[in-house]
């Protein structure tokens, strides 16, 4: 009772400490809030007066405000708070549009209100960001990449074309790969605890697989595929591509380095004479379809995760 006592007053305290730590709603003061100071005076003034004149004829409302931090938070979470806070479009209509920047963390999103929705979709969105906005930002055009994604976002509301791909977007030598799989765009606090958790798993069935004799090597085949695919997330295509070689190259090298040694050769011996052995405090057992590990204790452990949601469609992007 007091264990479960202390585990709940840590949480809360944790809880409290992640609330105080994230990024206040800031008041809305305009058409344009820019908090970070990325934007030139003439091109607040000029942005103003784009989205006023399309607020009078359409009844849409659009917002830019620009942050110099999210305080740990997501941008996505961090959208919403913001979109819900300052009320964006109409009453019964939903038809406001918020486009976010937090260059210290170099995150953006386009966060759209429901009644918009069929029209600035989520596609658009993310298109939007990634061909339009991110090269400006990349080359450290603030005032071009903001001024762009709002024309985009009007164009788009409007009923027309929004380009594929920005026009003058100057040298940008990143690409993606051919399966459209970009460098990976989360904040630091994000990857470490999706890193935790995949390189937990698979780190742990790779040490079992190297530790096992027979059905080793089944699992350094059966792991290939989420070596190669599951680190994008994390460290990117470059970063996922030195992992697997180091995989592929690595796995088989010790594995044949530890069966010289004498408690794998008499863990093998013994698999096959009495269907057990025994290797660091775990029992190994033999079947019909291989072998399989138990460590003794009959109590096991779950995986558990959050979620979060967002007050309309979308799309997020870094550079």
């Amino acid at each position: 009772m007091k264990t479960a006592l202390r585990f709940a007053v840590l949480a809360v305290v944790f809880t409290v400490a992640m609330f105080a730590a994230a990024a206040d709603v800031p008041f809305l003061s305009g058409r344009i809030t820019d908090n970070a100071e990325i934007l030139s005076q003439t091109m607040r003034r000029s942005l103003t007066d784009l989205m006023k004149a399309h607020e009078d004829s359409t009844g849409n409302q659009i917002a830019v405000l620009t942050v110099t931090t999210l305080g740990g938070e997501s941008i996505e979470e961090y959208a919403t708070a913001v979109f819900d806070a300052w009320k964006l479009g109409q009453k019964g209509k939903d038809n406001g549009v918020l486009i976010i920047v937090a260059p210290s963390e170099r995150r953006m999103r386009i966060e759209v209100g429901y009644g918009l929705e069929a029209k600035l979709t989520d596609l658009l969105a993310g298109r939007i960001i990634r061909n339009i906005m991110t090269p400006r930002f990349k080359a450290g055009d603030y005032d071009g990449g903001v001024e762009e994604g709002v024309k985009a976002v009007i164009t788009a509301l409007e009923g027309g074309e929004v380009p594929e791909a920005g026009a003058e977007t100057g040298p940008v030598t990143q690409t993606s790969s051919g399966l459209n799989i970009d460098e990976p765009d989360l904040p630091l606090t994000q990857r470490i605890l999706f890193g935790a958790f995949i390189f937990g798993i698979i780190g742990l069935f790779t040490v079992i697989g190297v530790l096992t004799p027979g059905v080793g090597w089944f699992l350094y085949f059966f792991l290939i595929p989420f070596w190669a695919m599951f680190p994008i997330i994390i460290v990117g295509t470059k970063g996922a591509l030195y992992l697997l070689i180091t995989y592929v190259v690595g796995y088989p090298i010790a594995k044949l380095l530890l069966r010289n040694t004498d408690w794998y050769k008499k863990a093998a011996t013994d698999l096959r004479t009495k269907g057990h052995a025994s290797i660091g405090g775990f029992s190994l057992s033999s079947g019909s379809s291989g072998s399989s590990w138990s460590s003794g204790s009959s109590s096991s452990s779950g995986f558990s995760g959050g979620g979060g949601s967002s007050g309309g469609g979308g799309a997020s992007g870094g550079w």
